[in-house]
This record gives structure tokens, C-alpha cells and sequence, in this order.
């Protein structure tokens, strides 16, 4: 993952690069913001996150490590698969003749 090392007045901090995705008026509120306060998006966005992370309480490690949670009651695995291709090819011919 690329990552940049900047000096601030106070430590030596590096960065990684990530992307994300905001809901458009979401990022034109932020930009405007920005814009106003004359500082990058990529700044103020950090801001955000640094005051949402002390502001957050601690979360607590789990006991038990993650395990693959179990489908229930979903009837999947009861289906014949011979029925299942009758109705797969049933839906293809409806997509496909229109």
C-alpha cells in the first residue's frame, strides 16, 4: 500500500493512501468546506477522522476469534439441483425475449 511521510510540528507521521466513496452531496458539502477554510479535501477528511477517533470509545477485543456464521433456515441446500435448472433457464428465456 503506498504510504508518504510528512513532519509535523510535533512528530513524524506516515500516511497511507486509500480511497473512498461519499454519496455526491456528501462531497460537495466537504469540498465547499474545505474550500472555505482553504485546506485539501484529503485535510480536512483526516481532521474528521482524528476527532471522530477521540471521540469514539474504545472497543473492547473479543473473546473468540471470528468464525464463518452459519445460514439458517434458508432451505438452499433442500432444493434438487434439477429443479433449480429448470428455473434458472425459465428466467434466462424471459430476459432474453423481450
Amino acid at each position: 500500500m503506498p504510504w508518504t511521510t510528512i513532519a509535523c510540528w510535533h512528530q513524524i507521521v506516515a500516511m497511507t493512501r486509500t480511497q473512498i466513496q461519499l454519496p455526491e452531496p456528501l462531497f460537495g458539502k466537504l469540498r465547499r468546506i474545505a474550500e472555505m477554510r482553504d485546506i485539501s479535501l484529503a485535510e480536512l477528511i483526516r481532521r474528521g477522522m482524528e476527532l471522530y477517533v477521540m471521540t469514539c470509545p474504545e472497543v473492547k477485543a473479543t473473546a473468540l476469534p471470528w468464525t464463518m456464521p452459519v445460514l439458517r433456515g434458508s432451505g438452499g441446500h433442500l432444493i434438487d439441483p434439477a429443479s433449480a435448472k429448470l428455473e434458472a433457464s425459465a428466467m434466462v428465456e424471459r430476459f432474453t425475449s423481450e
